[in-house]
């Protein structure tokens, strides 16, 4: 079929034309964006953690004298290691999903070769063998990592996507780094993953570092489960009396008591919520588009009852008449790409900047076309059809 009788008719049908090619575009826009950011929820619900999340849980105390830190951790630790089912406890500062300390790394003291945010973990010599982190350079800690070195270095552990930033083109093991306050570090292992105590939806979301400390010199209450899978729920039903039996100075932190899946969950709630609510959104969009293009489908193939009969009555079949509403909608859906293109970069800029959200791939650009030119067709089918159906007798009677 020719196009150039097609582009003739949505000429002299400029206002309908219009009203649904300005309904494509909004719809181009809004489904490109709201895809994108489900697309980048549903990956954060499936983001690995890097650690034994099945078999471990976090206790964390508050409310308590300062002074008495190392009083309150021997306490406790005597109480958790005597729940039954608890086969480690370790004392540690952040963990995933619960918190972290944050700080900008470099590969130099000033910082001119880049600085580089990083969630900092510490824990006791053992901690990081209970989380069950996979190391691939290195050894797990001693005791002589738990000292600094003659020149006041930290012998840390970081993560491979964190060693790959800093020294892309060497290798990490033995390396220097220095902290935006001028501490400096020495790399002794690279861990494969160890997520940031909150994620985000970029490569920067297993950026971090963990550093063994002796127990004295640990800053908070927070302790370290690991028990068999299914003892674990009921190794914690068993903290509260052993906390209140050990530890009555102090009281359970319970937003950061549980679980690590649990707290995962808990962490990842409102990413779910998001996904859920936007992929309704997307499917009541694609609902009113592929309503509006029957309906004014509809309405433009009753005002031109006339010449479909003429075009029968010449010698179109049904085919013929199915053919060019369905190659007109084509077009149209084309032409709605154009704007609703601009549209979707535009959307996605004012979330880049609000959000933080990363630029918006063009493969999403094609995947919108398809799904609209697909959304198109089907809309146009009935009313095409049933134009088709029309008797040249009918169509041409006054």
């Amino acid at each position: 079929m020719q196009i150039r009788p097609v582009f003739s008719a949505l000429r002299h049908h400029r206002f309908t034309t219009a009203m649904i090619v300005l309904e494509i575009a909004l719809a181009c826009a809004v489904l490109c964006n709201a895809c994108f950011v489900v697309v980048g929820q549903l990956r954060m619900l499936r983001i690995q953690s890097g650690i034994d999340e099945s078999s471990l849980a976090v206790v964390t105390l508050g409310n308590f004298d300062r002074d008495r830190l190392a009083d309150i951790n021997a306490r406790a630790l005597e109480g958790l290691r005597g729940i039954d089912g608890v086969t480690t406890v370790n004392v540690v500062e952040g963990l995933p999903f619960v918190d972290a300390g944050g700080a900008s790394v470099s590969v130099d003291p000033e910082g001119q070769r880049g600085r580089y945010a990083a969630d900092f973990y510490f824990g006791d010599r053992d901690a990081l063998r209970t989380l069950g982190v996979n190391l691939l350079e290195g050894q797990m800690p001693h005791d002589e990592d738990l000292s600094a070195t003659a020149d006041d270095t930290q012998r840390v552990y970081i993560t491979q996507s964190l060693a790959r930033e800093l020294w892309p083109h060497d290798d990490a093991l033995g390396k220097s780094m220095w902290c935006c306050n001028g501490a400096r570090f020495r790399v002794v292992g690279v861990m494969r993953q160890l997520i940031r105590a909150m994620p985000r939806d970029d490569g920067a979301s297993n950026w971090s570092v963990f550093t063994a400390k002796r127990l004295g010199e640990m800053s908070s209450a927070q302790f370290l489960l690991r028990a068999e899978p299914d003892r674990l729920d009921a190794a914690l039903r068993q903290v509260r009396m052993a906390m209140a039996r050990q530890v009555p100075d102090a009281t359970l932190d319970d937003s950061a008591t549980g679980k690590v899946g649990d707290l995962r969950d808990r962490y990842f709630h409102s990413n779910r919520a998001t996904a859920n609510m936007l992929a309704g959104t997307m499917l009541a969009l694609l609902g009113v588009t592929a309503l509006g293009i029957v309906g004014l489908t509809g309405y433009w193939v009753q005002q031109r009852r006339k010449q479909i009969g003429v075009r029968r009555a010449l010698g179109a079949t049904r085919a013929d008449i199915l053919h060019y509403f369905q190659t007109e909608n084509f077009l149209i859906v084309a032409l709605g790409m154009v704007p609703g293109g601009l549209l979707a970069y535009l959307f996605n800029m004012a979330l880049m900047k609000h959000y933080e959200l990363p630029r918006l791939p063009v493969f999403y650009l094609l995947i919108a076309a398809v799904v609209l030119w697909l959304l198109g067709q089907l809309a146009v089918l009935g009313p095409a059809m049933r134009a088709a159906a029309v008797p040249p007798v009918v169509a041409t009677r006054s």
